[in-house]
């Protein structure tokens, strides 16, 4: 069926309930736009999906042009009718919009979505970075600045921490269930894992057993509140849980004593392609830049990595040899844990390190080796999992073999800063896994407390804090990248696929956890990912036996 024929039966559908072509029209184009062409979830139950946004967009247009004020109407109005089982005909009000037309409105019980607090703003090309007013914090703790490149440089004037939701409404209607385009995902090992709220996963606080429960879908068009090039949405189908609280950053920021020192006289000649210009890839040889990566670079002309590199990555990080592992005399970690007497250090992997062009080189900014720094480009989606995981990330198109999806983004912590913030948690109010920035303890000699760093995307974090762990053949690698600082106690976590990713795949990634470490100061949660080589299900297989 063409598309014309598509939009012409969506049209047929809203005009018997007395919808006007025209209105109708915008509201099926953003839908079109938010499903990236799809129009499985709009047809569906006869195109409720388009009806109920279309009555939650006039309620929030009504609200606005009478100030919240509400006029009943006498006339008699077409009831629209849920699909939920003993459910009568909602009945409905009306609202005069700016217009003065009557706009029909369901009278459901309507809920604000609060994403967190407002970000401040930052002045574009500042070197100095954001101070986060105490009033703005989720928590007690306070970060005081702000770690990344000259804003106006990476993203030409496009990106910036200024909240704003155009095109999403702060009030959300209850709609009726709509799991289609999720069933082959959720039967194939929903019988195999279990839904309780036991399960503890990285992000959500809150588990829900939603069995035989009534639900609606609950989205938002942009979660990252137009700090990032590209808009993210989040969906649920299948509950009404919203995300959890969180202030979205698209870099890092510095919570209070992580040394961090970025400036452009410790980039040394060396370590840096002023002489280049255009795109480095297109250059006869390679620059300084690539000296890092064997004196190629990393990215191909289509901003994927080289294949080759890539597998050295994987290999690395399945099956490490000695030789890419660090022992630490007297390991900071083990150090947290039991000051007293701590154990030996379980080491540390020496990982690959990619090198990004900077300020300090005369590239520009469409530059094959400026990949991560560019930031998010595809299209993702955060989504309520149906496997006991909580919240998600997905893509909504297919992504190539070496993609660069996101980075890990969050508050710059020392290891003493994380472990205190632990002490003072209580119960489920963690619900990210950190990261610890180890991948070059051994070339970095002794390390003070203030250069013993990790990232936490509890309070503030990008994208990235959603994806779910999934032990050893997870679709993402992390990779640490060097932009702005030669000081490799710092640097960027940027995620890759390591193989193709088709669209509405879960994107997965591999926290590297120890779940037989007790010590940890983060309890490991109990495993749901579902792969063959689970090492939490092959923990309790080991139990289980005589």
């Amino acid at each position: 069926m063409s598309s014309k024929q598509k939009i012409s039966k969506a049209f047929n559908a809203t005009r018997s309930l007395g919808i006007p072509d025209g209105q109708i029209k915008p509201i099926l184009k953003d839908l079109l736009k938010m499903y990236d062409g799809n129009w499985k979830l709009i047809e569906e139950d006869n195109y409720r999906t388009l009806v109920d946004a279309y009555f939650e967009h006039n309620e929030s247009e009504g609200l606005e042009g009478n100030k919240g004020r509400l006029v009943e109407d006498k006339k008699s109005l077409i009831p629209l009718k849920r699909s939920r089982d003993g459910e009568q005909s909602n009945r409905a009000s009306s609202i005069t919009g700016s217009s003065g037309r009557k706009l029909i409105v369901r009278k459901d019980k309507i809920s604000e979505v609060d994403l967190g607090h407002k970000t401040t703003n930052s002045s574009q090309g500042s070197q100095q970075g954001l101070v986060i007013r105490p009033s703005e914090m989720l928590s007690s703790v306070k970060p005081v600045s702000v770690v990344f490149p000259d804003k106006k440089a990476l993203t030409n004037g496009n990106m910036g921490c200024k909240s704003h939701q155009k095109g999403s409404s702060s009030s959300q209607c209850a709609r009726s269930l709509n799991t289609a385009l999720f069933r082959d995902q959720c039967t194939s090992n929903s019988s195999k894992r279990s839904t309780s709220s036991e399960h503890v996963r990285p992000i959500s606080r809150d588990q829900h057993n939603r069995k035989n429960t009534n639900s609606s879908l609950h989205h938002m068009h942009d979660l990252t509140k137009g700090a990032e090039k590209v808009k993210i949405s989040w969906v649920n189908e299948l509950g009404n849980e919203s995300i959890p609280k969180f202030n979205y950053i698209p870099n890092n920021l510095i919570f209070q004593n992580a040394s961090v020192n970025i400036s452009l006289a410790r980039i040394s000649e060396d370590d840096c392609c002023s002489s280049c210009s255009g795109d480095c890839l297109l250059s006869s040889y390679p620059c300084a830049c690539a000296r890092e990566t064997g004196g190629e670079f990393a990215y191909t002309r289509e901003g994927l990595l080289k294949e080759e590199f890539l597998n050295q990555c994987m290999s690395m990080r399945c099956e490490p040899n000695k030789e890419h592992l660090f022992y630490c005399e007297d390991c900071p970690i083990e150090r947290l844990k039991n000051g007293y007497k701590p154990d030996r250090c379980k080491g540390h992997l020496l990982r690959k390190f990619i090198k990004e062009c900077w300020g300090k080189c005369g590239c520009d900014m469409q530059c094959g080796n400026r990949v991560v720094q560019r930031g998010i480009s595809c299209k993702l989606q955060v989504y309520f999992t149906c496997e006991g995981k909580g919240w998600g990330l997905r893509t909504l198109k297919n992504l190539p073999k070496g993609s660069f999806v996101c980075e890990y983004v969050g508050e710059v912590l020392t290891n003493t800063e994380l472990y205190d913030r632990n002490m003072q948690s209580t119960g489920n109010e963690r619900h990210t896994y950190p990261v610890t920035l180890d991948a070059d303890w051994g070339s970095e000699g002794v390390l003070e407390d203030d250069e013993l760093l990790c990232l936490d995307a509890t309070y503030y974090g990008n994208v990235a804090r959603f994806i779910n762990h999934r032990c050893s053949d997870a679709n993402l690698i992390d990779i640490p990248v060097e932009v702005e600082t030669p000081d490799r106690h710092y640097y960027h976590l940027a995620f890759f696929t390591s193989r193709e990713v088709k669209a509405l795949e879960e994107l997965t990634w591999d926290y590297a956890i120890d779940f037989d470490d007790k010590d940890h100061p983060v309890k490991a949660f109990k495993c749901c990912c579902g792969s063959a080589f689970c090492r939490d299900a092959k923990k309790k297989h080991k139990k289980a036996l005589p």
